[in-house]
């Protein structure tokens, strides 16, 4: 079986030189590690938070979608700084600033955080199999150990490859939302207003609960390691500033295009709950809940169509396979980083699926294999993300912030304190988010 290591992913996409070509050649040709990192801003986490929130408050939630999305591409902007300017993914650049003790610590939590996310993929997987095909959640469950093959399938094909597969794949499930909510007959006025953010956003204690939960289900530390990373992917002089400039200028519209897209699915998310499931007394506890309602659900003289809910349970399980790349690229830049340990990407994938089972299956053969419980599993796993998540936001302020590190692309000093003052915002909305759950 052929090995696959990092390695062979950083500067393994040739790019224009910055003298030729057109703007959209060169954005085609750097194109790319936005998408790999969308599927992050997509997963069943961000599914089940979008489709609460509309059904709960119609489309009042889009605001907090939109403040999300900016706070994101903030973020995912300085990733790709670190990757691009000082040629190292954030796990080496901390590792090069911390004794040995500090570097084993971040690598455990860090990898719990990429467990938590490696779960929400199997459990959507899981469902999105009983739904389309009545397999019981304990083989769904199990037969995930088989998109090893998958992702081993994918790497063989070349990272330039996997970013088109992944694009195609964020193509079809924004397609598919897009024709549920057109045939769903949305009201658009009302959906502009709702990008608005009111002061009963944060008045309202159960609708501030759910506004949280969106917002803890979009930062996720494993997107902020892939993008330094991957940022790295693409071949050009790093010793001409012009080509370094361009590479920036280039990534930054590569990752703000496709989180524009994630944006736009979750916000179709939203306003699919909102349309069909406000005041309707129907009470979306599950994606269950959602698959049968969209069978039966008759708004605005729009006919109910099994397609319908068989489309949504296929976007289900095309976001739940895909995203099984992202953690397996996140958890070798991880463990590489932290502990210089390579393995090829196939034992990365594996061994991150094997430990991810452990806690599901338990779970599973105590209570009884109940969708509703799993899915209830994806909701404490935003705490894992949670915990993780300034200590992986913090750090890379601190290191963008670094003249020796960064040279002439610093952060200035507004940067650095936005980005202090976001992480802090962030980390105690996350916090209150543990302690309602709790």
């Amino acid at each position: 079986m052929e090995k696959k290591s990092l390695e062979e992913i950083h500067e393994s996409v040739e790019v224009p030189s910055v003298y030729e070509t057109s703007f959209l050649q060169k954005f085609l040709a750097y194109s790319g590690p936005g998408a790999l990192v969308a599927v992050g801003y997509m997963d069943p986490g961000n599914w089940l938070t979008s489709l609460s929130g509309g059904s709960e408050y119609r489309y009042e939630l889009l605001s907090v979608l939109l403040m999300s999305i900016i706070v994101a591409m903030f973020m995912q902007t300085l990733s790709i700084k670190l990757g691009v300017v000082a040629r190292q993914d954030l796990a080496q650049a901390i590792s090069a600033k911390i004794p040995k003790s500090g570097r084993y610590i971040l690598w455990i939590i860090n990898e719990l955080a990429m467990v938590a996310t490696d779960m929400t993929g199997v459990i959507g997987t899981a469902v999105a199999l009983r739904l389309l095909f009545g397999l019981p959640l304990l083989y769904g469950i199990l037969l995930t150990i088989l998109d090893v093959l998958i992702v081993l399938l994918f790497l063989r094909f070349g990272i330039r490859r996997i970013e088109f597969i992944v694009l195609a794949a964020i193509l079809t499930v924004g397609i598919i939302f897009g024709i549920e909510v057109f045939r769903a007959h949305p009201n658009l006025a009302t959906i502009s207003t709702g990008l608005l953010p009111t002061n009963d956003l944060w008045q309202n204690h159960k609708k501030l609960i759910i506004s949280l939960g969106i917002m803890g289900a979009t930062i996720m530390p494993h997107n902020i390691y892939l993008h330094s990373s991957l940022a790295q992917s693409r071949r050009y002089d790093h010793n001409d500033p012009a080509q370094v400039d361009e590479a920036l200028r280039f990534a930054k519209w590569d990752s703000n295009v496709h989180l524009v897209a994630a944006f736009l699915i979750n916000a179709l998310l939203l306003v699919l709950g909102g349309t069909l499931f406000f005041h309707t007394n129907s009470n979306l506890a599950d994606f269950e809940d959602v698959f049968n309602g969209l069978k039966s659900i008759n708004i605005a003289g729009t006919l109910a169509s099994p397609i319908m809910s068989e489309l949504f349970a296929f976007a289900l399980l095309l976001t739940g396979l895909i995203s099984s790349i992202t953690s397996t690229l996140s958890g070798q830049i991880v463990m590489e980083g932290y502990l210089n340990i390579r393995l090829p990407l196939w034992q990365r994938r594996l061994l991150t699926r094997l430990v991810t089972l452990i806690p599901i299956l338990f779970m599973g053969f105590a209570v009884g294999f109940k969708e509703q419980d799993f899915e209830n599993l994806i909701v404490y796993a935003q705490i894992a993300l949670s915990v993780a998540l300034p200590f992986t936001l913090y750090p890379m302020i601190i290191l963008t912030s670094n003249k020796k590190l960064m040279g002439r692309h610093v952060n200035n000093k507004l940067t650095m304190i936005l980005g202090l003052t976001l992480t802090t915002i962030i980390t105690l909305l996350n916090l209150r988010l543990i302690f309602s759950i709790l």
